[in-house]
């Protein structure tokens, strides 16, 4: 299946049921279909098919999650951009990724002037909420558009999203996920998180959709189910939409989750929608996730992927927090889950040769989850995909149950929060002070954060700083 289809799957079973909600505006399922319509038959229009990329520059936001919709609708490749990254790295992106389209939300106008002012490859800017100087409205943009869906050719391994990530070197790479990439963590979600016929999800979008939430709303749309978008995920309105919009599943990285448990009489609000609060990018601590148990209900559900592999190459499912109907040893709970099934994962040695069950090594991971590769850069992936196996940079396990532990990671990247912290660009920053003759950026242990940012600093001669 294309990824769009899994919207249009949504969209048959519910038309005019609410697709997506944002403050005080309720989005029909008609209503967005209709309006990726119109991008898609826009871009088409203007040869922005096949082959095309799009970005979409946004907070968490319906009407642009409408235009990445859209995006994939014309089987363009959309590729998103982080709200708070530096202006330099999104000029990267834009520039390595070769975008043609930008889609923007005004509130980043001021910084588009000088975007336009250094790229010269985009063909189309276009201001989703607003007219913006010289750039139309979407809404002006699409207005002589059918919003009818196109008939588009789409092979499984079309490019269809292009997302930056990391290494230790901090430059973004490009990674080339497909739809038969996308299909797979689709199908892992569903089959993982299961629901009646008849039941409708609602899914509760407030870490970032260009990061992880987006990417898992694609499942409860599928199903007909509502998406409840929030700009931030601060405490409060996730509280509160939890119970106002009888929310069943969302995710969120293990430090927002430790503020959610700082909040004093928590325990006593009523989570019993939730059916499915996943949590992954970043280890959790143990007693964390039984205080989280304790407090939400036995629906943790934890989740292991990267952006090579989306999201799903394995789920800790939440009745497998449990043996014998009381919580599962510690040894279970500090596991990442079993791999889901269309996957196939193994540790390896450093001669790529597969490691007996409770030995450590590097995780390895092949099948249809598995990225294209990375975009214009050959040599990497032929450093990452070997022998059609995905070497993840993780170090760790399979027990004699086949649940899977991380232990360690090759890598010098930092997860802090989630988010993947690179100390090279730190260091960067850290050089660039008139006091610091040297410096090393390392990842250390942090109860909230998973993990901190230690910076170890040599001053110039005669030079102060303070902390």
């Amino acid at each position: 299946m294309a990824i769009i289809d899994f919207f249009d799957r949504g969209w048959r079973i519910n038309p005019e049921g609410t697709a997506y909600i944002q403050g005080e505006r309720h989005w029909s399922f008609n209503e967005i279909g209709a309006l990726s319509c119109q991008i898609a038959n826009r871009l088409l229009a203007d040869g922005l098919g096949k082959g095309a990329k799009g970005a979409v520059w946004a907070g968490n936001d319906v009407k642009s999650w409408a235009c990445t919709l859209g995006v994939c609708r014309s089987n363009a490749a959309w590729f998103p951009l982080n709200a708070r990254s530096s202006i330099d790295d999104i000029l990267h992106v834009l520039n390595s990724f070769d975008c043609d389209v930008l889609f923007y939300q005004s509130a980043f106008a001021g910084q588009i002037d000088e975007v336009r002012s250094r790229l010269s490859n985009i063909r189309q800017w276009i201001c989703v909420d607003e007219e913006c100087g010289s750039d139309c409205s979407l809404d002006q943009w699409i207005a002589a558009q059918p919003d009818t869906a196109p008939t588009v050719e789409v092979d499984l391994d079309d490019l269809v999203m292009l997302s930056p990530t990391g290494g230790t070197t901090g430059l973004p790479k490009g990674v080339m996920n497909t739809h038969r990439s996308t299909q797979t963590f689709v199908a892992h979600f569903m089959m993982s998180c299961h629901y009646a016929a008849d039941e409708m999800p609602v899914n509760l979008a407030a870490a970032p959709m260009t990061h992880t939430a987006g990417l898992l709303s694609v499942p409860c749309t599928a199903r007909g189910g509502t998406v409840v978008v929030l700009e931030k995920p601060d405490a409060g309105p996730m509280l509160n939409a939890i119970e106002t919009h009888k929310v069943s599943e969302f995710f969120l990285p293990p430090t927002v989750i430790y503020r959610l448990l700082d909040i004093p009489g928590i325990e006593k609000l009523d989570f019993s929608s939730l059916r499915y609060f996943l949590y992954g990018a970043a280890p959790m601590s143990v007693e964390k996730l039984k205080k989280a148990i304790d407090v939400f209900g036995p629906v943790m559900t934890g989740g292991y992927g990267q952006t090579e592999a989306p999201a799903s190459i394995a789920f800790l499912t939440p009745d497998e927090h449990f043996e014998d109907r009381r919580l599962a040893a510690d040894e279970r709970l500090t596991s990442v889950g079993r791999p889901n099934p269309l996957v196939r994962v193994e540790i390896m040695d450093d001669d790529n040769r597969i490691l007996a069950p409770g030995e450590s090594g590097e995780i390895c991971v092949r099948g249809d989850l598995v990225m294209k590769g990375y975009y214009k850069a050959p040599e990497k992936t032929a450093e990452t995909i070997i022998d059609g196996w995905l070497h993840t940079g993780d170090i760790g396990h399979l027990d004699a149950q086949g649940y899977l532990h991380i232990t360690d990671r090759k890598k010098d990247m930092i997860i802090s929060g989630g988010f993947n912290v690179y100390p090279s660009e730190v260091e960067q920053v850290l050089w660039g002070h008139e006091a610091v003759q040297d410096c090393a950026v390392i990842g250390v242990p942090d109860e909230q954060w998973g993990e901190a940012v230690k910076a170890v600093v040599e001053l110039n001669q005669g030079a102060g700083v303070d902390e």
